[in-house]
């Protein structure tokens, strides 16, 4: 029986870095993951995928509309769906061969199959259905890290089949271009996978249940997307209870409350996610979850079980591969005995639309409702010299900061390169940095951080260029 200092469950963000920063640390490591590839969801067929379509989508749509006014002129501007959908499967194949050489390189141990908990100390490992290897292995360990990840939701009432109706994970797959694609759902997910299709060529309906889009996000950069979204020509209705969705002998239809049907092409659920922590074995060492499938964790990520840890989208917080990759380190840190911590006010967000959105901290309403007395700057990206030389001058950079310590407690960016952006933001406020800190830093010029400058100026009043 294979035994091992520390055994993560799961293979993504999360249970990678964990294993890698425990070889680090003098631990011998092990990873159990089911799929085939490592890097779970994030890497195989959520964040780097749908990045990899929305970026080759907007050079598409650039190239029909844009690059006339740079004085390029292209004609018979076409798509191949197949090459473009290639070039994202050759991406994340890269990734995750990357992730398998660094496990490696590390001496971390990998196991194929399906792992679940068989009572304190020990995991089974199930091979995956019409895999060679044997049967069942059973590894004992006295450290469980649980990194499990999350799954989608279906609503009740969406007849998923996999093809038709689907969640992200068949949006991007579509080897043709849906004439009429009808998402379910007005969060990020939504909002990209939804802006990749209408790119290329779909019709694309966007049913929110909601009064506004990017709940979580602050509410007047939503309000300024939503406007810009329909310019674009994506078709978002807010306020509307999606009841059922079926596959129909063509197409499928989607039936609301108070509404007439809706025909279509396909239906994309993307209406969130939830923790994959059932059927991982949590009874057999007496783990109960919560309603919603989380596991409560201790500021160590320890569970309520001696020996067992969990991170990731598994436990409370942003369900976020950072954040999980985060947690891993932290995780490890704390069982060498090393001093760790997540600050999960300070996890960033990205919605990489085009223009992107990014945030970090605090919103306006969140401020407001805690009674907190805060300064805002803002600066328009219209003004900002790099924005006009690229051509790319949708949006602005907002920063919220104490009223009386002028310290920055929420940067919220709507434009070009929002999600680069606001690393600097959450770098500053790591270290506690003042509106003025940021303004007194000298910015390369002409660069759009410089938007982030301006803003912290604004704060007190002094922008130079607006």
């Amino acid at each position: 029986m294979p035994i091992h200092d520390v055994v993560m469950i799961g293979g993504g963000p999360g249970g990678y870095v964990a294993a890698i920063r425990a070889a680090q640390l003098g631990m011998n490591a092990a990873v159990v993951e089911k799929e085939p590839a490592l890097g779970g969801t994030c890497l195989r067929v959520g964040c780097i995928p749908s990045k990899a379509l929305l970026e080759s989508s907007h050079k598409y749509e650039l190239a029909q509309h844009e690059f006339a006014a740079h004085g390029i002129t292209v004609e018979g501007v076409g798509l191949d769906l197949a090459t473009m959908l290639r070039r994202k499967d050759e991406v994340v194949a890269t990734l995750t061969k990357g992730i398998q050489a660094l496990l490696a390189k590390n001496k971390v141990t990998r196991y194929s199959g399906t792992g679940r908990l068989a009572g304190p100390g020990r995991v089974e490992i199930v091979p995956q259905e019409g895999t060679s290897g044997g049967g069942v292995t059973v590894l004992e360990s006295p450290r469980i890290v649980l990194a499990v990840g999350s799954r989608s939701v279906v609503l009740p009432g969406i007849e998923y089949d996999g093809d038709r109706i689907g969640t992200s994970t068949e949006a991007l797959t579509y080897d043709r271009v849906p004439g009429h694609l009808v998402v379910i759902g007005g969060g990020y997910i939504g909002l990209e996978l939804g802006s990749v299709w209408r790119r290329l060529g779909s019709q694309v309906t966007v049913l929110e249940y909601a009064d506004r889009i990017l709940t979580g996000i602050d509410a007047d950069i939503a309000a300024e997307a939503l406007a810009l979204f329909r310019r674009q020509g994506l078709d978002i209705q807010l306020g509307v209870q999606v009841t059922s969705a079926r596959r129909e002998a063509v197409g499928c239809v989607v039936e609301c409350r108070d509404r007439e049907p809706i025909h279509c092409d396909r239906v994309l659920a993307a209406t969130g996610r939830r923790p994959a922590t059932d059927r991982i074995g949590l009874e057999t060492v007496g783990i109960v979850p919560d309603a919603r499938g989380f596991i409560t964790v201790d500021d160590h990520f320890r569970t309520g079980v001696e020996g067992i840890w969990a991170i990731g989208d598994c436990i409370p917080g942003p369900m976020l591969a950072h954040k999980a990759e985060e947690d891993g380190v932290a995780c490890m840190e704390g069982i060498a005995g090393h001093w760790s911590h997540v600050d999960y006010d300070l996890v960033p967000a990205v919605v990489f639309t085009h223009p992107e959105i990014a945030a970090v901290g605090k919103t306006e309403e969140q401020l407001t409702a805690a009674g907190t007395a805060y300064v805002k700057g803002v600066f328009p990206f219209r003004a900002n010299g790099r924005a006009r030389t690229i051509n790319d001058t949708t949006g602005k950079v907002k920063i919220l900061a104490d009223a009386a310590t002028d310290r920055v407690l929420g940067v919220h960016i709507i434009g070009p390169a929002a999600g680069d952006l606001i690393g600097e933001a959450a770098a500053a406020m790591a270290f506690g940095a003042t509106a003025e800190d940021i303004a007194r830093v000298c910015h390369a010029h002409p660069t759009l951080p410089e938007a982030l400058k301006e803003a912290a100026l604004a704060v007190a009043g002094r922008a130079i260029h607006a």
